[in-house]
């Protein structure tokens, strides 16, 4: 990460640092990384490549450049045009005025009238840093850099936090320095920046953001880890059709890539993983080893979290032995196992409160457990709308009794909003994520009378639904490059009732909430053509995975409501829930 490692270990309270459990290059040992870009080919490739309508993918690139250009107008600098960038690879001192939205410190060098902007990856705001500068965007006003040392700690910079060896080297976490309330509040920032930047919405259609919930573990709450191990040194890319099997001389590094780099650094431990996982870590780093002579390229390795539930009466110590890899938790009445599965095609158990989940280990699911109990209760409170304050019955919306869970995976939402509805449908476009859902709707004894997954190819996602619009709520979770313009139409064309929108990228939410809201041009949602059909009723943001610069988005969407015809002149006048309560 640095020039010095001995400068940027974690250290307590600014005394001696920390030495590295695991030296890794020094920059000026490294060779090149390429293109010092961020790496988001899948983001790049996202729906705005073949779209007219989704203007942007939400690329690191994108959200940077928004995040630099606010800052440079607010900063308002006296800048000398005259004035050269600084040579690569050499030290300089940046003051740090923020975290972008993408995790990195963003600063101005001390002492100069330049207006070049320096990203500098583990910084806090207020933080006067020696970094060292290794590739300029002059076009785009930013520099990449790496901390040598802090020189003048931020009153929000607090290294005691740091419960990872690794932390300023590994490319996992950005924030353990920070206190977690900074954290959630800074994430709070990055939804509000979101749909400010590519919501495409005036200000006023943006109601106010909702703080962030934290997540109830901010170390040892992930249930998945891949770490991984690259082939050997002399492998190359033809190998396999030349039918070269290389071999290992020695062990090679196994765990995660070095920030900003395409180097992969070993890793002992990782502290964010829960305490099954780590265990499963440490078991699997010993098994490579063992059979090293057995692997002729690299490997991803899977430690997947697997609980099971006993009745405490039921518990016997003595029956289900003492298990050295196993973790035992005492929930009340219940006696939580939790072992680590290391094969992608066995079976893991999750619970959420009292909902079961078994899926593939190897296929998705949400990684924080900690924080689902909360998650879904949220979305069980805000789902169906608040009640009206009209008594008048003809005045009152459709009851809502349907729900489409428009990308339901293996269920998590179709299954545990269930019970507040008539019917349950889940729709994916992978058949065995249906094939999980269905099992686990049996699992939590849901009928299918009332609680049903239907596989359906994405242009025609909303074919087989015969539920009246305005009695259906509409839930969607999807991949990070968010919806793409068919099932947008789609959407408009269906017109339910709401909209829940969870994503894990807020910036493409962003994207879509603003087609929804603002309209799709040729598209008529009801209310003329290009005229959007919703308005947001509220947002915010989970923090699914603390230490980290991302955060969960929640989106609730409430149809627009049609005033009684003949006001304004005989054109129907549009108004929204909200107007019409005095409240918008």
């Amino acid at each position: 990460m640095a020039s010095s490692s001995a400068n940027t270990g974690p250290k307590k309270n600014n005394g001696p640092p920390t030495k590295r459990f695991a030296e890794t290059p020094l920059r000026s040992e490294e060779g090149s990384r390429g293109n010092y870009r961020f790496k988001t080919k899948r983001m790049k490739n996202g729906h705005a490549e073949s779209s007219q309508m989704l203007k942007t993918n939400g690329t690191n690139e994108e959200v940077l450049a928004k995040d630099i250009t606010a800052l440079l107008k607010r900063l308002d600098l006296e800048k000398d045009e005259n004035v050269t960038l600084p040579e690569l690879r050499s030290d300089i001192e940046v003051q740090i005025k923020e975290i972008s939205s993408t995790g990195g410190g963003l600063g101005i060098q001390k002492d100069s009238k330049s207006d070049q902007v320096y990203v500098v990856p583990f910084t806090a705001p207020g933080d006067t840093a020696t970094v060292k500068v290794f590739k300029h965007f002059t076009k785009e006003k930013y520099s990449m850099a790496d901390i040598v040392k802090i020189t003048d700690p931020s009153p929000h910079r607090d290294d005691s936090l740091v419960k990872c060896r690794y932390f300023s080297t590994c490319s996992g976490c950005q924030f353990q320095m920070l206190p977690y309330d900074f954290q959630l509040a800074h994430k709070k920032t990055i939804v509000e920046k979101a749909f400010k930047n590519f919501s495409n919405l005036p200000p006023e259609l943006i109601p106010a953001i909702g703080d962030t919930i934290g997540s109830p573990l901010q170390y040892n709450y992930r249930t998945k880890l891949t770490p991984h191990f690259d082939g050997p040194p002399d492998s190359r890319r033809s190998d396999g059709r030349n039918g070269i099997k290389r071999t290992f001389k020695e062990l090679p590094p196994i765990g995660f890539m070095k920030k900003g780099t395409r180097i992969t650094i070993d890793i002992e431990d990782c502290p964010i993983g829960t305490e099954a996982v780590r265990k499963g870590m440490k078991r699997e780093r010993t098994r490579v080893a063992k059979e090293l002579p057995n692997y002729h390229k690299g490997a991803t390795l899977l430690l997947r979290e697997n609980t099971e539930r006993i009745p405490k009466a039921d518990f016997d110590v003595s029956e289900h032995g003492i298990d050295e890899d196993a973790v035992i938790e005492d929930r009340g009445d219940y006696v939580l196992k939790k072992t680590c599965i290391t094969n992608p095609n066995a079976k893991a158990t999750e619970y959420i409160d009292s909902y079961a989940f078994i899926n593939p280990a190897g296929a998705f699911f949400q990684n924080n457990n900690s924080i689902l109990p909360p998650f879904t209760q949220y979305i069980r409170e805000n789902i169906l709308p608040p009640p009206s304050p009209s008594q008048n019955p003809s005045q009152q919306p459709p009851k809502i009794t349907n729900l489409i869970d428009a990308y339901s995976g293996s269920g998590l939402f179709t299954i545990t909003l269930s019970a507040l509805f008539t019917t349950s449908l889940g729709i994916d476009i992978s058949s065995s994520s249906i094939t999980s859902a269905t099992e686990n709707a049996t699992l939590n004894h849901l009928p299918q009378s009332s609680t049903r997954f239907l596989a359906a190819d994405a242009a025609q996602l909303f074919s087989s639904i015969t539920s009246p619009p305005d009695e259906t709520v509409v839930m969607i979770d999807p991949p990070r490059k968010g919806c793409d313009e068919s099932f947008l139409r789609q959407l408009v064309g269906y017109a339910p009732q709401r909209v829940v929108y969870v994503s894990c990228n807020v910036h493409t939410q962003a994207r879509d909430v603003g087609v929804l809201v603002g309209g799709m041009k040729g598209v008529d949602a009801g209310f003329g053509v290009g005229v959007g059909g919703y308005e947001i009723e509220s947002l915010r943001g989970f923090d699914f995975f603390p230490q980290t610069g991302h955060v969960e988005g929640v989106a609730v969407l409430r149809r627009k409501v049609k005033a009684e015809e003949g006001g304004g002149g005989g054109k129907e006048e549009v108004v929204t829930e909200g107007a019409a309560d005095g409240l918008a």
